[in-house]
């Protein structure tokens, strides 16, 4: 099997930064949710905050490394000045030019909240560390933004899959 550059660099955008933005996502859920003090003991919970610290900067920064890659890698490709880029073969029908409007608008503008969503989450969590199985709010205002993070690129990645499979970089 070879790939090319291109596919490569949808490779790394896609299944590297967005497969372990989905690890980390899952993984940081479950430790907000367990971090309450009914669940877990005195020495449980620094272990769990330490899980929780890496799951969190995990999915700040293959958020980041997503919004990134895609910006400056993939969507250059999607935009270019030709005939047969992904774009003019959105345009160029009516019926497919609404995944550009909108679509496209989304990933382009929409999908950098998620980084930036899940950085205060990392933040949230490195601050207050073993503080957060107290101060209940501070911890559900972290989940939620981490929620929120997901949401937003869990959108930006179905448009993208969705563009992909009517209008694939070539």
């Amino acid at each position: 099997m070879h790939l090319d550059g291109r596919e490569i660099g949808a490779l790394i955008h896609g299944m590297g930064f967005g497969a372990l933005f989905l690890l980390a996502f899952s993984g940081a859920l479950a430790g907000f949710y367990s971090l309450r003090p009914e669940l877990v003991t005195a020495l449980g919970v620094q272990e769990r905050v330490k899980r929780l610290k890496v799951g969190v900067v995990a999915m700040a920064v293959a958020a980041w490394g997503t919004v990134i890659t895609g910006t400056y890698i993939i969507y250059p490709w999607y935009r270019a000045k030709s005939a047969d880029s992904p774009k003019s073969i959105l345009l160029a029908d009516e019926s497919t030019a609404g995944w550009h409007d909108f679509g496209m608008e989304w990933k382009e503008h929409i999908a950098w909240i998620s980084p930036m969503l899940a950085t205060v989450s990392a933040f949230v969590v490195l601050y207050y560390g073993v503080d957060l199985i107290k101060n209940d709010r501070a911890r559900k205002i972290a989940m939620w933004l981490l929620i929120l993070a997901f949401a937003t690129a869990a959108v930006a990645g179905l448009f993208g899959a969705l563009i992909t499979k009517i209008a694939p970089v070539k």
